[in-house]
């Protein structure tokens, strides 16, 4: 998997985005990420080939996940479907 790594001032937590490059939940929910300086990785789902799709949509299936984006998975434990300001202010203790 290609994931594309953006730097923050906070690297409290490992973040993980799965996003949609056309979506505009999945751009809100990067753009949420970089105004708390949010250290994060993502890979928009639609831009990969079959074999990584399949990596994706098992990952996110195996933690009890739905397939909708984004997915946002932290610290490997929580995982959060959708841009949930709420609960990712409170996930990422910001």
């Amino acid at each position: 998997m290609s994931l594309v790594k953006v730097q923050g001032k906070n690297s409290k937590h490992k973040v993980r985005l799965y996003a949609i490059s056309t979506c505009a939940w999945c751009k809100a929910t990067k753009k949420f990420l970089k105004n708390h300086s949010i250290k994060y990785e993502y890979i928009d789902v639609d831009l990969c080939d079959k074999k990584v799709k399949d990596k994706i949509v098992d990952d996110i299936l195996s933690r009890g996940g739905t397939l909708s984006y984004p997915t946002i998975i932290i610290d490997d434990e929580v995982l959060i479907t959708g841009f949930r300001e709420d609960e990712l202010k409170e996930a990422l203790e910001v």
